[in-house]
């Protein structure tokens, strides 16, 4: 969770979309939401409650994979609209953002597997 958490942090202020002219970044938008999606995932890493760390795993994740879904939904759209394919692609904080997103789901899984009774 630590690892998702801190791959959110990381990556949400980071570049999120490069285009010929520039990268756009995502500190000016959708990237402060999964800013704090990613500092709750590693304040639920800390607490030693399993229902609370599941809960701070899913949600941050949840959020965070909508957000990258619905940026790369975007870029197709705009891409479709100007006849620009190719030139706008995601950037490494999208990508970062989307890994970490990918992690904390995993994580969860993992945690709600973890409390499960062996067969």
């Amino acid at each position: 969770m630590i690892l998702g958490g801190l791959l959110i942090v990381v990556g949400s202020p980071m570049p999120w979309v490069s285009t010929p002219v520039g990268s756009l970044s995502g500190a000016a938008g959708a990237g402060l939401w999964t800013l704090c999606a990613g500092f709750l995932a590693i304040a639920g890493a800390l607490i030693p409650r399993r229902r609370v760390a599941f809960v701070h795993a899913v949600m941050p994740g949840v959020a965070a994979a909508l957000i990258v879904c619905w940026q790369l939904v975007r870029m197709v759209q705009i891409s479709v609209g100007t006849d620009a394919w190719g030139k706008l692609l995601p950037g490494i904080g999208l990508v970062l953002v989307g890994g970490g997103a990918v992690v904390l789901l995993r994580s969860a899984k993992r945690i709600r597997d973890a409390g499960q009774p062996a067969n």
